[in-house]
């Protein structure tokens, strides 16, 4: 069976200028910044901190203008905002929630603004909370809830109205191992309902392990972007792992493997013993911090 190859979401040459006080430089945050959202996949949004990750995401909700440039989204979500954003959960990295209601009626009140029953918001509960392990503390008031459990209750929330995309900035971000396992077990859950997925992260672990494809930026600027498989097989990311004698300790150097043969036969020529070389393929966090 063929699928069809389409894009959710198109930045198309985004310029964002966030303009300062009278004596100050304006702040370029985007600099013709150009990548897409591909439909039915995990895309992960990669970039330091200040790589303008939060902008990109603020400008794709509205939140914030573009100085220059294009956002497009596919007719699959609509043909005006309103149709647009009811098919879009967003879920921003400092979200807020109101601290006097219980999750239960959290979850009543967002479910409300996009237009659901009380009835409907049960059955998305009984659907989602048990997989966010969550259902314990939702009749708890949400000030109680811990990093952790906000992340949980937020994420949640986003897939209330059944959205087509889902965006999350930094939804991993402060969670111990085992919460974000959890948490990018739901991901790919998710995915598999045919749901399109885009998330910022600085965990590129995380993001090897659940996506399909990636988008680097730094400066505000594309650095990369397509499968994560393809970056790790067309980068140089193979490298050598030589360890060797000297002076009664065991050394170790890595060079690239087109390197190896050299790098070995200056070591034996100064009369280094060799004691082992294996080969290993960097990982893409590693990629990442050399880009």
């Amino acid at each position: 069976m063929l699928f069809k190859l389409f894009y959710m979401i198109t930045f198309k040459n985004v310029t964002k200028i966030f303009k300062s006080e009278l004596f100050t430089k304006p702040f370029q945050a985007l600099d013709d910044l150009s990548f897409e959202v591909e439909g039915g996949k995990v895309t992960g949004f990669l970039g330091a901190n200040g790589a303008g990750k939060t902008t990109s995401l603020k400008i794709l909700m509205d939140f914030v203008r573009l100085t220059k440039g294009e956002v497009e989204f596919s007719k699959e979500l609509g043909n005006t905002n309103h149709e647009i954003f009811q098919n879009i959960g967003f879920l921003p990295e400092r979200a807020y929630y109101y601290p006097h209601l219980t999750g239960r009626e959290f979850c009543y009140y967002m479910g409300g603004l996009v237009g659901l029953t009380k009835n409907e918001v049960n059955q998305k509960i009984q659907q989602w909370a048990h997989k966010f392990k969550i259902e314990f503390a939702l009749d708890r008031k949400v000030r109680t809830y811990s990093k952790g459990m906000l992340q949980r209750i937020g994420f949640l929330v986003t897939l209330l109205h059944d959205p087509k995309v889902i965006i999350l900035d930094e939804p991993l971000s402060g969670l111990d191992p085992i919460g974000r396992k959890e948490l990018k077990d739901i991901i790919v859950e998710v995915k598999e309902l045919g749901k399109t997925v885009f998330f910022s992260s600085h965990i590129v672990s995380d993001v090897e392990e659940v996506c399909d494809r990636v988008i680097f930026i730094k400066d505000g600027r594309l650095v990369y972007q397509g499968g994560v498989q393809e970056i790790l097989d067309k980068s140089d990311s193979l490298v050598t792992e030589i360890k060797y004698l000297e002076n009664e300790r065991i050394q170790t150097l890595e060079v690239s493997s087109s390197l190896k043969s050299q790098k070995l036969q200056e070591l034996i020529g100064s009369n280094k013993e060799i004691v082992s070389v294996n080969n290993k393929r960097l990982t893409l966090e590693e990629i990442f911090y050399k880009v």
